[in-house]
């Protein structure tokens, strides 16, 4: 029995009346927000090698790398789970509400600014991990609305509904 859908949009999964995306869509704005973040990582990899002292946090304390592991766990998982959501639900032309993306609109980003960059680095005894977990942050919240944008045509109320429920919206 068929339910309309060609065999190959059937395997992958794909909704109903939608098309499976393709990797611009899997990217997002991830391109962009890369190359925002890119000539801060290569000034600032390269002071931090130059000038190791003045990057240093000093070890990091014991109380400071048991809170960096554990948050730096944290930020790898929601990372871990937003990708493997991307590569499976977004993929097949759906759109993700659930896991971390129930959390915030954007957790992918936000796991690596916030969570993994920062506390990597510190666990690394460099500041320079915080640093560029603002920059990734700040180009985030540059280039999402055009994400948003895409998601709003490509979806409507869904999307207007999803981003009504996130619980911590601004992130």
């Amino acid at each position: 029995m068929s339910d309309g859908r060609s065999p190959t949009l059937r395997r992958r999964g794909a909704v109903a009346g939608r098309r499976p995306l393709g990797v611009r869509a899997l990217v997002g704005s991830g391109d962009r927000i890369m190359l925002f973040l890119l000539p801060f990582a290569i000034v600032g990899i390269g002071l931090n090698i130059a000038f190791p002292g003045v990057f240093r946090v000093g070890g990091p304390p014991p109380w400071l790398a048991v809170v960096s592991a554990v948050l730096l766990a944290v930020g790898l998982v929601g990372w871990g789970w937003s990708v493997a959501l991307v590569l499976t639900r977004v993929r097949a032309g759906e759109l993700v509400t659930t896991g971390p993306y129930a959390l915030v609109k954007h957790p992918l980003y936000t796991s690596v600014a916030l969570l993994v960059l920062p506390w990597l680095g510190l666990l690394l005894d460099t500041w320079l991990g915080v640093a560029l977990g603002a920059v990734l942050y700040v180009g985030s919240r540059l280039f999402s609305p055009v994400e948003e944008a895409d998601l709003a045509a490509r979806f409507g109320p869904e999307w207007d509904a999803y981003r009504r429920s996130v619980l911590i919206p601004w992130l």
